[in-house]
């Protein structure tokens, strides 16, 4: 009977895991703040928009080790099988080496060699019945061999997967932790990013822009959505309690602290933090159309300054009119409220399907 040999199922995801808990992100520390600074200042505002991006590496990585564990779990099921036959394999060699010992005491493998030797009734009969226990003697020899090194491979086996199982365990539970904890860090820093906010629209003044360390390239067209996560709410012209006629822009769902994106190329005209509309930029383009992203926690332009597509104007947020944290995000044909029309379909002219 010929055993599989071992089968090392567990040793990627432990050395897997290995590498992806020693390179965990690192949590920014709460400093406070908001005035403007250089790139990549240390304010709050700052602090939500890395704790964004820590959050996201976060949410990979415990995403790869859920991943990681479901491929395990179907590996585990198959080395589950390969020890299910190794324990029925020494079974057999256990009822093998039961009948080899009972044959070999009925044939007289158990006579001491002088009483054979007096019983026999010539030579040649002595040294058959001689052979036939040296041929059950072997049998039995090399029996008890195999029998032993399988015990020995399956309980290898056994302690090999148990070590990767709890490894595995400990990895997911440690991915988890880091998520949780950055996602506490980002909540906290978030409602005191829109606490500032609050405070400068009562006192109707902004408290300037902030510069952010902008996103890497890699835009493929002259025109973006305004947020690059989100989730659409309120759409033109819909009805509600909260507007006195009709809603005159598309309503993004986002979390307080999303970057707010210019959706192309332009100059920004107006940001103002009073009224309705709370904290708000708005954007010239080159077609004589203008953009405006409202409820915003914080600014990251100046009045007057040119913006490239795609490049942080702003911090989402729930300032002004708002039930919640979103992006109020208007296409206008002059700068003020009343001009608008439905950014859906503009944007979609401009090959921004939302």
């Amino acid at each position: 009977m010929r055993f599989s040999r071992r089968h090392p199922l567990f040793v990627a995801v432990v050395l897997c895991a290995s590498v992806l808990v020693v390179a965990r992100p690192a949590v920014a520390d709460s400093d406070g703040g908001g005035a403007p600074g250089p790139p990549g200042g240390t304010g709050i505002s700052a602090q939500v928009a890395r704790l964004f991006e820590e959050a996201a590496v976060a949410t990979q990585r415990y995403e790869a080790g859920r991943r990681a564990a479901d491929t395990q779990k179907t590996k585990a099921k198959r080395l589950e099988k390969l020890l299910t036959r190794e324990r029925k394999q020494i079974a057999v060699l256990n009822a093998d080496l039961g009948r080899i010992a009972r044959a070999q005491y009925r044939e007289g493998g158990g006579v001491p060699y002088t009483a054979q030797m007096l019983l026999a009734e010539d030579p040649e009969e002595l040294m058959r019945g001689q052979r036939a226990v040296w041929q059950a003697d072997l049998v039995v020899n090399n029996a008890v061999t195999k029998h032993r090194r399988a015990e020995a491979r399956l309980a290898e086996d056994e302690a090999e997967a148990a070590t990767a199982w709890q490894a595995l365990e400990e990895w997911r539970t440690e991915l988890a932790g880091i998520k949780q904890s950055i996602h506490e860090k980002l909540e906290e820093a978030q409602w005191t990013l829109q606490g500032q906010a609050d405070a400068a629209v009562a006192a109707g003044t902004c408290r300037g822009a902030v510069r952010l360390v902008q996103p890497d390239g890699g835009l493929t067209g002259a025109w973006v959505a305004p947020a690059e996560k989100y989730e659409l709410s309120a759409g033109y012209g819909s009805g509600g309690q909260r507007w006195a006629g009709r809603h005159t822009g598309q309503d993004f769902a986002v979390p307080i602290g999303t970057p707010v994106r210019a959706v192309g190329e332009g100059r920004v005209v107006k940001v103002s933090c009073g009224g309705a509309f709370g904290i708000e930029i708005v954007v010239e383009h080159a077609d004589g159309y203008y953009t405006q992203y409202a409820h915003l926690a914080a600014v990251t332009v100046d009045q007057g300054e040119r913006v490239a597509a795609g490049q942080w104007i702003g911090q989402a947020g729930t300032t002004g009119n708002s039930t919640g944290p979103h992006l109020h995000f208007e296409v206008r044909v002059t700068p003020e409220l009343g001009s608008g029309v439905d950014p859906v379909p503009w944007l979609r002219q401009h090959g921004v399907e939302l």
